[in-house]
């Protein structure tokens, strides 16, 4: 959704930083709208992750020592803090620069580090917040493909806002909202390719669907559920 659309304030509910005054919100079987503070409390702790897109890193810390102090905040025994830093710091590629300042690194370093703190909590379900709006095409890879991997390889749930179009065409399933309502949703090939809709919100749409939906308009027979370039040769390939 564009600005002021209500995704934060969707996100804001769903993570419970925000009380809803109507409806339900479930996660899995459990209605947690019923929860009291203290079954909350739990459920943040244990459930839900937040990563947001300023990166929340301390500068006076290293960045070893910035996903250190989660754990510590969390209550880890000292003995598995060290390990299982270790092992997130592998598990996103960031072991080479563990003894830098947030300072010292690229934006999508810090963001992957951000990630690993969240990671520490080791949630089920982690809510990104445009963790790409910050960084340049190169770090937005970088994070890109450390939140596929970890919803692909890890099963971790994994819910991300993004203003990106290519960012969306990667998901299992687009909701797309204007003032604060749900319009569309559904995989990413039925949603993007609602190209007058999207436009209409002032949304873009990939730029293939696009060229699709222009050629269609002209009477050109082809697909306008197109997200990709590959899928777009081929297309092009198959016509007479």
């Amino acid at each position: 959704g564009a600005s002021g659309s209500g995704k934060t304030t969707l996100l804001n509910l769903l993570s419970t930083i925000d009380s809803v005054t109507a409806g339900h919100i479930y996660y899995g079987d459990m209605d947690i709208t019923e929860f009291g503070e203290d079954k909350l409390s739990d459920f943040r702790k244990n459930q839900l992750g937040f990563v947001f897109q300023e990166y929340n890193l301390l500068d006076t810390l290293t960045l070893e020592e910035n996903i250190m102090l989660v754990m510590t905040l969390h209550r880890r025994k000292k003995r598995e803090i060290q390990s299982q830093c270790q092992k997130l710091m592998s598990l996103l590629g960031i072991e080479e620069v563990k003894g830098k300042y947030p300072y010292q690194v690229s934006g999508g370093q810090k963001q992957r580090i951000a990630i690993a703190g969240i990671l520490a909590m080791q949630p089920k379900c982690i809510i990104f917040d445009e963790p790409t709006a910050m960084l340049d095409p190169s770090g937005r890879k970088e994070v890109m493909n450390n939140i596929k991997e970890l919803n692909k390889k890890h099963g971790i749930t994994v819910i991300l806002i993004t203003h990106y179009m290519d960012e969306a065409a990667e998901a299992d399933r687009v909701v797309v909202m204007d003032k604060g309502k749900v319009i569309i949703e559904g995989i990413p090939r039925d949603v993007l390719s609602e190209v007058e809709t999207m436009k209409k919100i002032g949304l873009d749409v990939p730029q293939v669907t696009e060229i699709c939906y222009e050629l269609q308009k002209a009477g050109v027979n082809i697909d306008t559920k197109i997200l990709n370039v590959n899928e777009m040769v081929s297309a092009l390939c198959q016509l007479k």
